[in-house]
């Protein structure tokens, strides 16, 4: 409970001294963040798109299978 106290304080601190959310301020720093982000190429996202929608169709066809011979053999003990 005392450290949300020490935070309601500070936030109560920070709106008497007028510092609360800067839009600009924001906007600004989030530019700049954004400008260090190294993005990945064409064909890397290609490829890995490519690679995530294999691996889905694999797992999803690897559970189709399981539950289709848990089916029959459910109806075979059954």
């Amino acid at each position: 409970m005392a450290k949300k106290d020490t935070v309601n304080k500070e936030v109560a601190e920070d709106k008497k001294n007028g510092e609360g959310f800067k839009l600009i301020e924001f906007a600004t720093e989030t530019k700049e963040e954004l400008a260090k982000v190294v993005w990945p190429s064409r064909q890397q996202v290609l490829s890995e798109s490519v690679a995530v929608i294999l691996m889905v169709t694999l797992v999803a066809t690897v559970i189709y299978l399981v539950d289709n011979f848990f089916v029959w053999g459910a109806g075979k003990l059954f």
